[in-house]
């Protein structure tokens, strides 16, 4: 019998579904990136976005349609990671708001939470561009609305509602000239539509297997530990074989282990055979090895002890915490400063140049690690002052920032939307303090309009974006507003990328350069763009980033 309403239990399957189908398919979805840069982006940021909400789904007492709600929501919001992962919160938020308050979901109610999920999402973007995950949901928004008087089945209607999806999907790339060029259809659009595909398996029955890698590694752990207290001793010992065994008796052997203790590893190799196990009575194992040869590098340890320890360990170390935390309350609270900064950053010599200019806290993370909403709330949280500068210093990053600014009510946040590292860098060292805080906001919102900045990385795969044809291994210039160049070797591409920067306003040119481009390297590549452009200053500092040679900055 057709189902005719979705339920909580339901709902909670779909939604653990769905997220499923993400997890699973985040590398590919990772792959329809238009840039073919060295990182996790797309569907890794809506994988750890969705996981968030999965975790809170699955610490639930209670399912009903109101906790699955709130769970879906605030585990979302907070994990949101990247501008996909903040998008695909948004949706989340709209689609619940409508729901938690019923018992079950109807095909009415769908069209009204797919209508506010659209128009939350869409409220959360400055600037909306069509042909991304935007257009598809609200492509779903649409047709939901027009098929509500259909006289569907609620299953029929579903799979019309995705169906439309895939459709508006498939035409993104006629909708953004950079997804054309590229080949590929919106990468957030198709992590949508997986999600989407995954709740309407589990509409129509499909079983699926809802441990998540996290959870299996989890209750792995568990397992060994329940083990190791079942059992008193660990042993690992050799036997020298007086002839080699017939695959029956080694059988015959390792049953007899099975049974005496946990944890078993057999191996026979010729005439040795070893063995690693857990065990109450070691003797007894030792007297039955003993029948089949010589033993030797035996090692036996009363794991029971060493657990006790460790749990004497951590004991210790908890007291420890709790007596910090105690003498921390009991110290006189510091009024708060007038100013915090917090940046985001990837590379120890970037944290190091934010920390030197006055930053309090310095998220490690960029391109290649987005943090998500929480951990901005987290950093947040760490400074003691009444208004909070906030530096994304990524663009894929600006939209959690600015999540995480409406979460937090105790600070007022100010998101300088900076999107490089250089440009971050730039507005710190405008900040004045004589001035007020919207002064100052102005005044470093104008000086980052004044950064241009390339990063150099090498291209994963082979594409076409601005013209460029790229092939996998090639060195590429990224700048601001897509591709700067495109070349053989790190230098060239570098000086190449300067040239197509500098204007005649442009006074310093910087060089931060990466883990895997060395301070000679820089240096040397310093001199060539000074002999160019003599007129301006040129420093090397060293930023230590992972996946980028080296970023350049002209301003």
């Amino acid at each position: 019998m057709a189902v005719q309403t979705i339920d909580a239990a339901l709902f909670c399957r779909m939604f653990l579904t769905g997220a499923h189908y993400l997890d699973a398919k985040k590398d590919w979805i990772n792959e329809l990136n238009v840039f073919p840069v060295p990182d996790g982006d797309t569907g890794t940021n809506m994988t750890l976005t969705i996981m968030s909400a999965v975790r809170e789904v699955q610490n639930l007492d209670e399912i009903s349609m109101k906790t699955l709600s709130k769970a879906i929501s605030s585990g979302s919001l907070r994990g949101a990671r990247g501008n996909s992962g903040v998008i695909l919160s948004q949706l989340f938020r709209g689609f619940t708001k409508v729901i938690k308050g019923e018992d079950e979901i109807t095909i009415p109610m769908i069209a009204d939470a797919c209508e506010k999920a659209c128009e939350t999402a869409y409220k959360a973007v400055i600037k909306p561009k069509e042909g991304t995950i935007l257009t598809v949901a609200k492509g779903m928004a649409e047709i939901a609305r027009s098929l509500v008087d259909g006289q569907m089945e609620l299953e029929d209607y579903v799979k019309n509602i995705i169906d439309y999806g895939n459709q508006v999907l498939a035409k993104t790339p006629d909708m953004l000239p950079v997804l054309k060029e590229a080949g590929v259809v919106d990468s957030g659009g198709q992590g949508l539509m997986t999600v989407l595909e995954g709740a309407y398996d589990a509409l129509m029955g499909k079983e699926v297997d809802l441990s998540f890698d996290s959870e299996g590694k989890k209750e792995a752990a568990e397992k060994k530990e329940e083990e190791e207290l079942k059992f008193a001793y660990y042993m690992a010992y050799d036997v020298e074989l007086q002839k080699s065994l017939s695959q029956a008796k080694v059988d015959e052997f390792r049953a007899f282990l099975m049974n005496a203790g946990g944890s078993v590893s057999l191996m026979t190799e010729n005439t040795r055979m070893s063995v690693k196990m857990l065990a109450s009575e070691p003797g007894i194992i030792l007297t039955k090895a003993q029948t089949y040869g010589e033993l030797y590098n035996v090692d036996v340890a009363n794991i029971k002890i060493e657990h006790k320890e460790k749990l004497m360990k951590k004991a210790v170390e908890e007291a420890k915490k709790q007596d910090q935390q105690i003498a921390k309350a009991a110290e006189p609270s510091k009024p708060p400063k007038k100013a915090g900064f917090v940046a985001v950053a990837a590379g120890e010599g970037f944290a190091e140049i934010f920390k030197g200019l006055g930053a309090d806290y310095v998220i490690s993370g960029g391109q290649t690690m987005n943090p998500s909403t929480e951990d901005v709330i987290n950093a947040i949280d760490q400074v003691n002052a009444e208004n909070v500068f906030l530096y994304p210093n990524n663009k894929n990053i600006i939209m959690a920032a600015n999540q995480a600014r409406a979460l937090v009510q105790e600070k007022n946040i100010i998101v300088i939307p900076t999107k490089t590292v250089p440009q971050g860098i730039t507005a710190m060292l405008t900040y004045d303090p004589s001035q007020e805080i919207a002064e100052n906001q102005d005044a470093m919102n104008e000086a980052v309009a004044g950064v241009r900045t390339a990063e150099i990385t090498y291209a994963i795969r082979d594409t076409t974006i601005d013209d460029f044809e790229i092939h996998q291994g090639d060195i590429m210039a990224v700048g601001d507003s897509g591709m700067l160049t495109v070349g053989k070797d790190v230098d060239t591409v570098a000086v190449d990328a300067v040239e197509k920067m500098m204007d005649d306003d442009a006074e310093l040119i910087s060089i931060y350069f990466g883990k895997d481009y060395s301070e000679e390297n820089a240096n040397r590549l310093a001199q060539q763009i000074q002999e160019k452009y003599s007129g301006c200053d040129v420093e090397v500092n060293n930023g230590g980033q992972p996946v980028y040679y080296c970023v350049i900055s002209v301003e």
